[in-house]
């Protein structure tokens, strides 16, 4: 991919800054092909648009979304973010993850807690299980976490700033198509109280993370990171397709005609069905999202 700017200056003309971060004549960062950012950008592009045309994000875009598939994916990514936030807070100090310490602004772990407890009710811990492609991406993240901390920029700008992206088109869909109430429950996750301008702060972490003293190996390591976890996502579709089959419409609409708690169990017995039936949707939701973050941002 091309540099690029990131608004267009009057005269078309760009100036070096000190040799490190290149601006135009009016002050306006200009963002260069070996700047992390446009290596990410330009790295994952084969990956995003195969993940782009799966069925479940084409589905979800046009509302076609099963409440109970839509649980499932906020199960994935408690354990998803519990894992990434856990190594992140493990590893803040690291020269090359200071600089994107956002923990107020930008942790999802107790948003998705809240919502789980919207879904399950109380006691809601006890109600949920990982899955095998889940808990591979799980852990990944922490071995990276411990072995090469400088990997986990990859994760971190994939999802939250995909979030940021992508996350409030999702949370209209979600809301509309499956009725939820106007006052947020069920979609904490996609609210982030400490950011007051989206655009402004994916910026400011872009800025930041271009800044970042990497060499060119270490570059291309986070590159090949974030197109692993384009892939971890896509194996997380596949195990929904087959959980997705054994949804019979009965099943769906069993909630309405036995109540909640007796619908529960019917679900988790038809789920148990397929051998991958403990799947949850890690990627469903955050990974469309980080698809649409190369692009908007």
């Amino acid at each position: 991919m091309s540099a690029m700017r990131t608004e267009d200056a009057a005269d078309g003309k760009s100036t070096a800054n000190g040799g490190g971060v290149v601006c135009d004549e009016r002050g306006v960062t200009v963002l260069r092909p070996t700047d992390l950012s446009e290596m990410l950008a330009a790295g994952t592009k084969e990956v995003h648009e195969k993940a782009e045309n799966t069925e479940f994000v084409k589905d979800f875009l046009r509302g076609r979304i099963r409440k109970e598939l839509f649980k499932l994916g906020h199960v994935a990514l408690f354990f998803t973010y519990s894992a990434m936030e856990e190594q992140i807070e493990r590893n803040k100090e690291h020269p090359h993850l200071a600089a994107l310490y956002f923990p107020h602004e930008l942790h999802r772990r107790d948003a998705l807690a809240r919502d789980l407890q919207y879904f399950y009710g109380e006691g809601w811990q006890n109600q949920i299980s990982i899955s095998p492609a889940t808990q591979r991406y799980v852990e990944r993240i922490q071995q990276i976490g411990q072995d090469e901390p400088a990997l986990l920029v990859a994760h971190a700008y994939t999802r939250y700033m995909g979030d940021l992206s992508g996350g409030q088109v999702l949370r209209k869909v979600a809301q509309r198509a499956m009725k939820l109430p106007h006052t947020g429950e069920g979609l904490n996750f996609y609210e982030f109280d400490g950011i007051h301008s989206a655009k402004a702060f994916k910026q400011l972490y872009r800025s930041r993370m271009n800044e970042l003293e990497l060499d060119t190996h270490t570059k291309q390591k986070i590159v090949e990171e974030a197109v692993l976890a384009f892939q971890f996502n896509m194996e997380i579709f596949g195990e929904l397709e087959e959980v997705g089959k054994t949804l019979q419409d009965d099943v769906l609409d069993a909630k309405t005609a036995s109540g909640g708690s007796s619908y529960i169990c019917q679900m988790a017995k038809t789920v148990l069905k397929n051998p991958s039936g403990q799947v949850l949707l890690a990627a469903w939701i955050a990974a469309l999202a980080g698809l649409a973050a190369w692009y908007l941002m």
